[in-house]
């Protein structure tokens, strides 16, 4: 056991499960290559006038049954498969299941469950409502169900902060091996909201894009014709152990996750402070954290949601922090869309795999810079970067900001 409480944490394990594919590299050619993921959403529940990012070709058979698939919402097997598969890539560590804990963020619990049985209710009165619909929908289902099937017995937690759960599910993480409460943790986020009521109502809230004749095109981070984000869902999950104890077990770690952050602009539900202040706050405090300035970091993963008060002050904040530094910055929901509470934990995956590769995949859609945004939106073709720090930004409803900074090991 190690005695330091800043000990070095690392990333030894990604699982990743998204709209562009159910693996890591998936992840990363999707990202890379540029397209959106997009579509129109059919089917008998949708009337052709949502769009969204849908996870597809999800092969869940080593993961769970499918007797027990029927009993979870979505975004519960979405995020067991995410940790489950970080578990395997990090070479399953963790060998005293009292040490072992599971951190993960969510923003809304089982949006499916819970339509449908609220459906079942108003149409067949309340003996129709499934009883597994408490266990199936609460927000903690998937932390729980991940350290049942693992048999880990130590904190198994969930953050709630809306957009930034998974980017805080892994600061917690950090601080629980920081503290010395967990050896190993696996930490991200998962989300399922594609769901007709969750849809009407962030449309009627005007956040939404309505691009539905050209669905591939909707999201377009930073983009002076953007109108609003695109719903997705996912999951994605690390693990994080101390990175002595990682090395001394022959792991090979992917990185660092050096530095976190959080703030409250404490402001408005769902409008950020024009200025950014909150937003540079988390950013600021994430790279000081980590120990570094920013003019170390090399690229920036921004949150970049397609809305406009959003980016633009993201924007703001990014002058705030950087000065005339101007790193690279891209935003991965062009391709994905929003995966809501998985997006912090899927967007540093996505970070990870550019650092790794000291390349920054394009911003999608991103084809007309607004004027006074001011900012470094890598766009049209990937780009090459040396091999330094990176910040990732997750923003959320209700003020929240939260940023992590990996580096290389």
């Amino acid at each position: 056991m190690h005695t330091s409480s800043r000990a070095a944490v690392a990333i030894t394990g990604l699982g990743a499960v998204t709209p562009a594919g159910c693996t890591p590299g998936d992840l990363w050619n999707a990202l890379r290559a540029g397209w959106s993921v997009a579509s129109l959403l059919t089917g008998p529940d949708f009337p052709g006038t949502h769009l969204g990012c849908r996870v597809r070709g999800l092969d869940t058979g080593n993961t769970v049954s499918a007797k027990d698939a029927r009993r979870m919402d979505p975004f519960v097997l979405y995020g067991i498969t995410a940790a489950l598969a970080a578990h395997r890539d990090a070479g399953a560590p963790g060998t005293d299941p009292g040490r072992n804990a599971i951190v993960m963020g969510n923003a809304v619990g089982g949006r499916h469950v819970s339509d449908r049985e609220s459906v079942h209710f108003a149409e067949s009165g309340p003996k129709r409502v499934n009883p597994l619909m408490p266990l199936m929908t609460m927000p903690n289902a998937a932390a729980a169900q991940t350290a049942i099937r693992l048999g880990w017995q130590g904190p198994a937690h969930t953050v709630a902060t809306t957009c930034a759960s998974g980017a805080d599910a892994v600061g917690y993480g950090m601080d629980l091996l920081r503290s010395h409460r967990a050896d190993v943790v696996i930490a991200g986020g998962c989300e399922a909201t594609l769901t007709p009521v969750t849809l009407a109502g962030f449309g009627n809230l005007n956040a939404m894009s309505g691009r539905t004749d050209e669905p591939e095109r909707a999201s377009r981070p930073f983009d002076a014709d953007r109108d609003g984000f695109v719903m997705g869902e996912g999951a994605g999950c690390v693990v994080l152990e101390r990175l002595d104890d990682a090395r001394a077990r022959g792991a090979r770690p992917y990185a660092e996750v050096a530095g976190y952050a959080a703030t409250s602009d404490a402001h408005h539900l769902s409008m950020p402070l024009p200025d950014g202040a909150g937003a540079a706050g988390a950013m600021q405090g994430a790279v000081a954290d980590a120990g570094l300035a920013p003019s170390d970091i090399v690229h920036v993963n921004a949150h970049g949601t397609s809305t406009p008060h959003n980016d633009r002050a993201e924007a703001a904040a990014l002058r705030k922090v950087f000065g005339e530094h101007h790193p690279p910055v891209t935003g991965s929901k062009g391709v994905l869309g929003h995966l809501i509470g998985a997006a912090g934990a899927v967007e540093l995956i996505a970070a990870v795999q550019s650092m790794r590769r000291c390349e920054v995949p394009p911003t999608a859609n991103h084809e007309r810079p607004e004027s006074g945004l001011e900012i470094d939106v890598v766009h049209g073709t990937s780009r090459s970067v040396p091999l330094g720090a990176a910040l990732t930004n997750s923003f959320g409803f209700g003020g929240h900001n939260t940023s992590l900074v990996v580096k290389p090991v």
